[in-house]
């Protein structure tokens, strides 16, 4: 797998360039699709640049920010400032190079698949297995493309720039459909994960493309055939999956490739790495600012140990002591005013994030509006690489999918179908909050009084709490229609502000979320002045 992260890409870029599909003689002074498809490994760097584009460690982090999970409070990286802001137009960069990014990953995949049979010689499981791999890709792309824009150009062959220029938008349904199609056919021929050799830890198996499935069924709402994939997986039948023994391990550079992951991005030290965190870590720790910051939304939504939200009866909640007996995903999560961080070298650091209470006078943790510190009090610890190299350098993989979404997956699904159980609880949530550390029966035991409409709240905030800064809360509440609520209003921070204006928690970012123009993005402005057949999307 090493070899889908670090081979160049010169060959790749030659021949997606400059090939010339009517030329009857192929030039012998570069690439062509007439004289590049030669050798196997020639193919092998075409797929491992379609991995490569796959998707993005800033899209991954600052995606988050789109969410009530996180702000983005310095620059607009990724535009997700603008967004949260309600100030985006058709124009936005974040718009048009999302566009770009999945259709020029598409553009490879589809290069791939019309010339890879040219290849003489190759071995035909091997080659069956690869197309299957980017078909999974070239499905990946298409997904995010229509859970953004709705309706989207859908092509399985390498177009022409006058074919792009006057090609329609598809139906949405139409486009889900093909990528429904696409991964049931990679999932007829993936590889089981453990089939795989070890150099090829990483790459695309049968499990993630039927998880991929159950994702975008998932989106779909469609309840019965989200439990039968979830099934799938948890049947051990299409690959060996459980959860991982420790949530704070499983983000950690040791325990890559561990038994929850199900599809992950790759990376390796020095050879292709990302250092997010040198804007998202403590300043104390050697970061350089912070511009990415969690929530207090976020921080309210963990329970305590108890099992009990921090407003309900009984859960013994202290404002003025907020973090202790909190779900410890908080603590593998988030870092608060007096985090224990664990450095590289065994010992804890004590961080500082109330204003006035760091010994050292730098006090660079401190929460003070307009400085280089947190905007909300709160820093991020997962994903934190101890490894990293200088400037937080990091070759630590990010997950995509893991076990733990297809279990909440399967609940969500059980309980909208009305089918809760306490057998599904205790195989889904259960689980989750024993690998977590939560030991109190309250937490761990099924409430079937709760009702549904209880269960789908319960549920619902599982998730976000399993799964925070993993990039996937923004299309939670899109999809659930609860991103007009949460996102309209203030985001906070930590109770270290004017008393006077909300009890003293920081006011750290107003956003704005119109439900009538925001559920979709716009079609880029430069991608209709291209094209006039791009129709846009209502409201823009």
């Amino acid at each position: 797998m090493r070899n889908i992260k670090s081979k160049g890409l010169i060959l790749v870029l030659l021949i997606l360039g400059v090939s010339c599909k009517k030329l009857d003689l192929a030039p012998v002074d570069r690439f062509t699709d007439l004289n590049y498809w030669t050798t196997t490994e020639k193919a092998k760097t075409v797929l491992n640049t379609a991995y490569s584009q796959m998707f993005n460690n800033n899209y991954f982090f600052y995606n988050e920010a789109l969410s009530d999970n996180a702000y983005n409070s310095r620059g607009d990286n990724e535009g997700v400032a603008t967004i949260a802001a309600g100030n985006q137009d058709p124009s936005l960069g974040r718009f048009n190079g999302e566009w770009d990014n999945h259709y020029s990953c598409i553009k490879t995949c589809n290069v791939f698949l019309e010339n890879v049979d040219k290849v003489a010689n190759m071995d035909p499981a091997l080659r069956e297995r690869m197309k299957s791999e980017i078909r999974f890709i070239r499905a990946f792309q298409y997904f995010q493309l229509y859970t953004w824009f709705g309706d989207v150009p859908l092509f399985e062959k390498d177009i022409t720039i006058d074919e792009a220029k006057t090609i329609s938008r598809s139906p949405r349904a139409q486009v889900v459909d093909f990528v429904l199609k696409e991964l049931d056919a990679a999932t007829a021929v993936l590889p089981l994960n453990t089939a795989y050799a070890a150099a090829d830890k990483g790459r695309i198996t049968k499990g993630a493309a039927i998880a991929l499935k159950t994702r975008a069924l998932l989106y779909e709402g469609r309840w019965q055939d989200v439990v039968t994939g979830c099934e799938q997986l948890m049947s051990g039948a299409n690959g060996s999956y459980s959860l991982f023994s420790s949530y704070e391990g499983l983000f950690l550079p040791q325990n890559e490739y561990n038994s929850e992951v199900i599809l992950d991005m790759q990376y390796v030290p020095l050879l292709r790495t990302y250092n997010n965190f040198f804007d998202f870590a403590p300043i104390s720790v050697g970061a350089r600012l912070n511009n990415f910051a969690p929530t207090q939304e976020l921080v309210d939504s963990y329970l305590m140990t108890n099992g009990l939200a921090i407003n309900q009866a009984g859960s013994g909640y202290d404002e003025n002591n907020p973090y202790v007996n909190r779900d410890p995903r908080l603590t593998a999560t988030i870092v608060y005013h007096n985090y224990q961080w664990k450095k590289p070298d065994g010992t804890t650091k004590t961080i500082y994030t109330k204003p006035g209470t760091d010994p050292d006078q730098s006090r660079v943790d401190e929460y003070a509006p307009g400085s280089v510190s947190s905007s909300t009090g709160y820093y991020l610890r997962k994903y934190y690489d101890p490894t990293s190299a200088a400037n937080f350098q990091s070759g630590l993989n990010l997950i995509l999918i893991r076990y733990a979404d297809v279990l909440l997956m399967y609940a969500e699904a059980k309980n909208e179908l009305g089918q809760m159980t306490n057998d599904v609880w205790d195989r889904t949530i259960r689980a989750l909050r024993s690998r977590a550390g939560f030991t109190s029966a309250t937490a761990l035991n099924y409430n079937a009084a709760a009702g549904q409409d209880g269960l789908r709240s319960i549920i619902r905030n599982e998730r976000r709490t399993e799964l925070a800064m993993e990039g996937l809360r923004i299309f939670d509440i899109r999809r659930w229609r609860t991103a007009e609520t949460v996102l309209n209003g203030w985001a906070h921070g930590a109770k270290f502000g004017p008393p006077s204006i909300d009890n003293g928690y920081i006011r750290a970012n107003q956003r704005v979320f119109d439900p009538a123009r925001h559920y979709l993005w716009p079609i880029p402005r430069e991608e209709r002045n291209l094209n006039p057949n791009l129709t846009q999307n209502p409201g823009w």
